[in-house]
């Protein structure tokens, strides 16, 4: 079946919707109700939605905007439905952010940044540049900024965030993310797992990465 996609504003978003969205949700190990669905309709812009034969697959929240006066794309609440074509679902929802950012912002590299609280979402990573944190990489002060600037954004503390370890610690309540499992959590590199041991999901830690579409690499999404 076709992949069908949409992203409209938040406002747009009905109940029906919401509930669709929750019912997506229950069965994951991120289980978002519809409250807390709602309250993220009215803080992000934009929602996309990705459904297969009329039925929801995947959804995501983001806003395009300038932080510091560099392009930026910071995305919210995600999650995508555990099936056998769940990569397709999670690459048309990075598709779509990256080409929304290119029209938003032409001719300009774009930073974009997620939360996570399992290894699996880094495959949403795969396609930018940049990437904090990274195997192999020892984080520059500015790359360590730009994590802070995103956990500012993100309503969390500043002064709780482990800039070395890129971890936001949760207060014992459910933490808004981007709900993704890999089809093969085998071939996730041990050095991505690591980055999350420690991380206590029930209580609400995230860790927070970041990376950058090039305006090169951007062209092909018009």
């Amino acid at each position: 079946m076709a992949i069908e996609i949409e992203t409209k504003d938040c406002t747009m978003l009905g109940d029906a919707e919401i509930e669709e969205m929750a019912d997506l949700c229950a069965v994951g190990p991120n289980p978002f109700g519809i409250g807390l669905i709602s309250k993220q309709a009215e803080e992000w812009v934009l929602v996309t939605t990705v459904r297969e034969g009329g039925r929801l697959k995947g959804f995501a929240f983001c806003t395009l905007e300038r932080i510091g006066g560099t392009p930026s794309v910071v995305v919210g609440l995600a999650s995508v439905y555990r099936t056998s074509r769940r990569d397709t679902v999670l690459r048309a929802l990075v598709s779509e952010q990256l080409r929304r950012a290119v029209l938003a912002f032409p001719d300009e590299d774009v930073v974009i940044g997620y939360r996570f609280n399992e290894p699996s979402g880094f495959e949403a990573l795969k396609v930018l540049s940049g990437i904090v944190p990274r195997p192999g990489h020892k984080a520059s002060g500015e790359e360590r900024a730009w994590g802070r600037r995103f956990v500012k954004r993100f309503g969390l503390s500043t002064l709780a965030y482990d800039e070395r370890r890129f971890i936001s610690p949760g207060k014992g309540t459910q933490a808004c993310l981007f709900d993704h499992s890999s089809l093969k959590p085998e071939k996730t590199p041990a050095d991505i797992v690591a980055y999350f041991d420690g991380l206590d999901a029930a209580n609400g830690d995230v860790l927070v990465a970041t990376g950058w579409a090039l305006a090169e690499d951007l062209e092909k999404y018009l």
